[in-house]
This record gives C-alpha cells, sequence and structure tokens, in this order.
C-alpha cells in the first residue's frame, strides 16, 4: 500500500479507511470536548472549581478500561459495524446531559458514562483489521489511529471559537458541547448504512466464546488470569484518588472497591469457563497461537500510549516552569507533542509494513521511546529552548510511531481474535496512563521522565523475550487454522 492509495477513494478498502478515521476522530472530538472549554465553564457556573475540574478529568478516562474490554468482546460477537454505530449514539446521550448539566453530580455521573466512548478506538482498529490485507495493515492501522487520535487537539483548537463566537453568551459553551454530541449521534447512523465488517462477502471469523480470551496452553491460562487482575483493579487507584480528594465518603469508596473486586473476580472465573473445556479437548497444533506475543504487545502499549496521556497532561507545565514561559507559548509547544500524531503514527505502520521484521521494528521504536524520555529527564533551564522542543519532538515521533507499530502486529497474531486482543492492548494503554499519573504526583517532572524512560525499555526487553515474529505477517491472506475453518462452517460460509 502506498501513500498515493489514500486518496483513490474508489476503492472499497480506501472509503472504508476513511469513513473509519472520522468516526474514531468524532469520538475523540466529543471525548476530550471539556478541556478547552474547563475555564470557560467555570466563569459561566460560578461554583465550578479548578479542583472540580480535575476530579471531572479522571472520571473523563475512568471507565475507559472496562468499556474497552467488553467493546473487544462486543466486536468479535457482533462486528464493528454495528458495535461503533450504536456506541456513538448512545454515547451521544450522556454528552448532551454534560452540556445541559446544572449541578456537579450531573456533570460527575455524565463524564463517567461518557468516559466509555474511549472504547472507540478498538473498534476502528477491528475494522480496519477486516478491510486490509497483512502485507498492509500495519499502514492502515497507523492512518487509522493517528488522524482519529487527531481529533482530541481538534477539539482543543476549534471548541473555543465555535463557543465564543459562533454561538457566544453564557451558554455558548454548552450549544458547543451539544453541537458536537449531536454530529457524533448523526455519523452513528450514517456509519450503520454506509460500510460493512469487511468487503463484500467476506466471513466475520469469531471466537466460540467471547465472554474471555481463548488461550492454547495451560500455561498461557495462568499467565492470562495474573495479567487479567490489573484492567480492571487499576480502577482502585481512581477511586481512593476521588475519596481522598474529598468528592467521595469512606462508605461509597467501600462500595466501590467491592464491586471492582466483584467485576475481576467475575472475569478470572470467565477465563476459566472458556479455557478449561477448550483445554481439556485440547487445541490443534495448527490453532496454537503465542500468547506471550500479546503479553509483550500489551508492554507495549502500557508504555508508549500510557505515557503518551501522561505526559500531555504535565508537559504544558513543565516548559512554563522550566524555562519561565507564558501559559500560552508552553501550551503551543507542549502541543508539538499530540500534533506529531497526523505522521508518526501512520509511519510506525508504514515501517512495519516495509521492513521485513515487525519484532525487530517494535523493538527499535521502544528503545527509542526509552533514549527520548531519558534525554527529556536531562532536560533543565540550561538547555536552549529549541534543542528541548526538538528533543520533545523526536522522542513523540518514536512514542507515536511505536503505537503504529503494535497495532501492525495485533491483527496478524490471531485472526479470529483480533477483536478481544486489540481490547486487552488498548485497556493496557489505560492502564498506564493511569498508573503513570498516579506516579507523577509523587515525584519531580525530571524524575517522572527517567521512570517513563525505564518502562520503556523494560518493554524492549519484553519484546526482545516473549514477542514472535506473526505468522504470515507480510502475507496477502491472514493465517487460517482447522478451527477457523470449523467455525466458518458452522456459521454456514455466509458472508455479509
Amino acid at each position: 500500500m502506498q501513500v498515493s492509495d489514500l486518496f483513490r477513494y474508489r476503492n472499497p478498502e480506501i472509503k472504508a479507511l476513511h469513513l473509519t478515521w472520522i468516526a474514531f476522530f468524532i469520538s475523540f472530538f466529543v471525548w476530550f470536548n471539556m478541556a478547552p472549554l474547563a475555564t470557560t465553564m467555570m466563569k459561566s457556573l460560578g461554583w465550578l472549581t479548578m479542583k472540580d475540574v480535575k476530579i471531572l478529568a479522571i472520571c473523563n478516562v475512568a471507565l475507559t478500561i472496562p468499556a474497552r474490554l467488553i467493546t473487544g468482546m462486543a466486536l468479535d460477537k457482533f462486528g464493528p459495524r454495528r458495535v461503533f454505530s450504536v456506541l456513538m449514539v448512545i454515547m451521544a446521550v450522556p454528552a448532551l446531559v454534560f452540556a445541559f448539566g446544572n449541578s456537579f453530580a450531573q456533570l460527575l455521573a455524565s463524564r463517567l458514562v461518557l468516559s466509555s466512548i474511549g472504547a472507540s478506538f478498538v473498534v476502528g482498529i477491528h475494522m480496519t483489521a477486516l478491510w486490509f490485507k497483512p502485507k498492509d495493515i500495519g499502514f492502515a492501522e497507523g492512518f487509522y489511529a493517528g488522524w482519529g487520535n487527531f481529533g482530541s487537539a481538534a477539539a482543543a483548537m476549534t471548541l473555543p471559537y465555535i463557543a465564543l463566537t459562533m454561538f457566544g453568551g453564557e451558554s455558548g459553551w454548552r450549544y458547543a458541547l451539544a453541537l458536537s454530541a449531536i454530529i457524533m449521534a448523526a455519523y452513528g447512523v450514517f456509519y450503520w448504512f454506509a460500510i460493512t465488517d469487511g468487503p463484500a462477502g467476506s466471513i466475520h471469523r469469531k471466537p466460540r466464546k467471547v465472554a474471555a480470551l481463548e488461550v492454547s496452553t495451560w500455561g498461557d491460562m495462568i499467565k492470562l488470569l495474573i495479567c487479567t487482575v490489573p484492567m480492571v483493579g487499576i480502577l482502585v487507584i481512581l477511586v481512593w484518588r476521588i475519596q481522598s480528594s474529598g468528592y467521595m465518603g469512606a462508605g461509597w469508596a467501600y462500595v466501590c472497591y467491592l464491586v471492582i473486586a466483584a467485576i475481576v473476580i467475575w472475569q478470572l472465573v470467565q477465563v476459566l469457563l472458556v479455557n478449561i473445556p477448550i483445554l481439556k479437548k485440547g487445541v490443534p497444533e495448527d490453532d496454537k497461537y503465542p500468547f506471550n506475543s500479546v503479553l509483550a504487545l500489551n508492554t507495549t502499549y502500557f508504555a508508549n500510549f500510557g505515557a503518551e496521556l501522561a505526559v500531555v497532561s504535565m508537559l504544558p507545565a513543565f516548559f512554563e516552569q522550566t524555562w519561565t514561559l507564558s501559559a500560552t507559548q508552553a501550551g503551543l509547544i507542549a502541543s508539538s507533542f499530540a500534533f506529531v500524531n497526523l505522521f508518526a503514527r501512520p509511519l510506525g505502520g508504514l515501517i512495519s509494513d516495509r521492513f521485513t521484521s515487525r519484532k525487530v521494528v517494535m523493538m527499535v521504536y521502544m528503545f527509542g521511546i526509552a533514549c527520548g524520555f531519558f534525554l527529556m529527564g536531562l532536560m533543565g533551564s540550561t538547555w536552549p529552548l529549541v534543542l528541548a522542543i526538538i528533543v520533545t519532538i523526536c522522542c513523540s515521533v518514536f512514542v507515536q510511531g511505536a503505537e503504529g507499530a503494535t497495532f501492525g502486529i495485533i491483527p496478524s497474531i490471531k485472526r479470529r481474535l483480533t477483536g478481544q486482543i486489540s481490547g486487552m492492548a488498548g485497556a493496557y494503554g489505560n492502564v498506564g496512563a493511569v498508573f503513570y499519573l498516579f506516579v507523577l504526583t509523587f515525584v519531580t517532572s525530571k524524575q517522572f521522565f527517567f521512570i517513563i524512560s525505564a518502562g520503556a525499555f523494560i518493554s524492549f526487553i519484553f519484546c526482545l523475550v516473549f514477542l514472535k515474529e506473526p505468522e504470515g505477517g507480510y502475507s496477502e491472506e491472514y493465517h487460517l487454522s482447522s478451527v477457523d475453518r470449523e467455525i466458518e462452517k458452522e456459521m454456514g460460509g455466509l458472508g455479509h
């Protein structure tokens, strides 16, 4: 696949790619529509404080992790077209409630529910994988994610203008937020009718069970049990943070802890219920897949996407305080970290497609992140500002590129489990964000950069030891096992 192919709109797969990244773009636009209007909201409402806004920001990512897991299961059962459309239409409801909320409880509850829209990322990953062949999947996934992620930056750049200039008045911010929600719902309806789950006549290959990821060996099942715990267990940190800030009493906090524990136990039970019968029956050799590769890619997304979300939240203050800049100047410089998403993530996928080893590309990127964050940890006021900006942008190129390379591998690990594996890796990205943001509250900015550098290096070691070059990663078609064909027969060989 060439870059010029992106302009061949009549090609069905190119049309699907554009329709899908636009859906992702709108979803992220709505997801991050609060931050650029936060100060406007505070002036308009009077009673909303900066402390309230910080709590709302935490709630904005709270349910993304379980939502990505649940969405991953739904993808394999219903297909990405239905899931994406329904997600966009349903999430418009809390977005509208937030826009017209008149109490902190309304804002908090609606923002908490709206955080589920973050699951949109894994939906598009699955849809793109259904349309593109293994040899092109890296660039396609990178383009999808890079341009879709730009929705958050687009919200920051346009919403203040829409709220203050187009609508104006004390309620301008409400109408701006409501408009973005209505556009999302309308596009969700359009998406339902405008696209199919893969080319016409293709088969939607799905797992036998969607309640938990299938594995190939007893050892893999134990690893899956272990790595299942942090995916929802990390929410304990969020509850503790909200409680310690005085927004939740101890009683409700204990209720939340019990709910989190119950969900974790339920997930562990599902892993056992799904896999014990499969493993007792025996997994055919050609149906086995390397679960260690899933673990390795969980660490890469933890270390790259998790670090990105954390760094974006602290970088403006770091530049402002270190070089004594104005808030506007620091914000513009810091925005360069996210802005390179437009080309760095597609580039990561493209390089993954062009080289002869996706594993080596992944390792080079993770090593580059480790070096980049280490250099950022050395930055100080004695550094020329221009040099600091160059180091920051170069580091970001590696971070975004690594994200593209991660999802250049996932579709080739196990075709019928792409949704669940994408959901797990995506969830680990948010686990990383929550973990790193939590660590940030205890350390200085310099120490923080060294810590996330170490995280990337640990992931590099993980990839070196555990990541396996995906079978048929550069083939015309995805590898199909005897079980895949058996499931296909059970479905009657019908395409959709």
